[in-house]
């Protein structure tokens, strides 16, 4: 997503709740949660777990947007703290999980996407499913920055070049009307920094929580240096962490 995961209305997940959801059997296979910071790559990863692994992919963005299109009673719920400027509490979101899952045919393995992003979240989740592992993408801030502040718009299109892999054709200007290219201020190398300032103090305890529980790996791709020297952080991640999750779909 081009804007940050702390903008917009279905970014506003971050009230806890006493209530506690119904747990469910844990009959799944396994139960993935992936956390990532903005631009750092995460929706490519997901998509080759998608591809790689048959996850069913729970988007909770995705779930709140639907929910609220097609009126139904926990998107109206939703709506309604939305409307009034408020937070969707936990327990709504938890339901719109639960609901998903008790539609699904057979066991499949569950990927989730954008939820929890904080450890009351995590704790209030954990009282409705089982998280089996928890795979954190510990991209460099810098990285993130230097690759975010190289992207240039044509307004008037939409059209996005970036300088690092795709540069327009004369610097600072459209390939296709010649017209001058701008930053857009979330893409400012200063509000990137503090988008990921943001998401750093605001996942610090959940990364911890998942720790103690025993579930969590981070990877980097430290150790995939041929592919760093090629600036491929996305493919280095990937390549260590497809092996990890193929040994946890066979003990688990």
């Amino acid at each position: 997503m081009h804007h940050s995961v702390f903008q917009g209305m279905f970014a506003r997940l971050t009230k806890s709740v006493a209530r506690p959801a119904v747990l469910l059997q844990p009959s799944r296979d396994i139960n993935t949660v992936i956390m990532g910071p903005p631009g750092g790559g995460k929706g490519t990863i997901s998509k080759k777990l998608i591809k790689d692994f048959g996850y069913h992919h729970i988007s909770t963005g995705d779930m709140l947007r639907a929910h609220i299109k097609n009126g139904t009673k926990l998107g109206a719920e939703a709506k309604s703290y939305m409307d009034q400027g408020g937070l969707v509490p936990d327990n709504v979101i938890i339901g719109m999980v639960i609901e998903e899952i008790k539609g699904l045919k057979g066991n499949p393995h569950l990927l989730l996407d954008g939820f929890p992003r904080t450890q009351p979240q995590a704790e209030s989740l954990g009282k409705a499913i089982k998280i089996d592992v928890a795979l954190n993408l510990a991209v460099p801030n810098d990285e993130i920055v230097s690759r975010i502040s190289g992207r240039w718009t044509h307004l008037a299109s939409g059209r996005v070049y970036a300088y690092d892999y795709n540069p327009p054709k004369v610097t600072g200007k459209d390939d296709v009307t010649g017209e001058p290219l701008i930053q857009r201020d979330d893409d400012k190398p200063e509000s990137v920094r503090k988008r990921l300032g943001a998401y750093d103090k605001m996942t610090a305890p959940l990364i911890q929580y998942y720790s103690k529980q025993g579930v969590l790996k981070s990877f980097d791709g430290s150790d995939q240096k041929e592919l760093l020297a090629q600036n491929k952080r996305s493919d280095a991640i990937y390549k260590s962490l497809k092996p990890y999750l193929e040994s946890k779909h066979k003990t688990l």
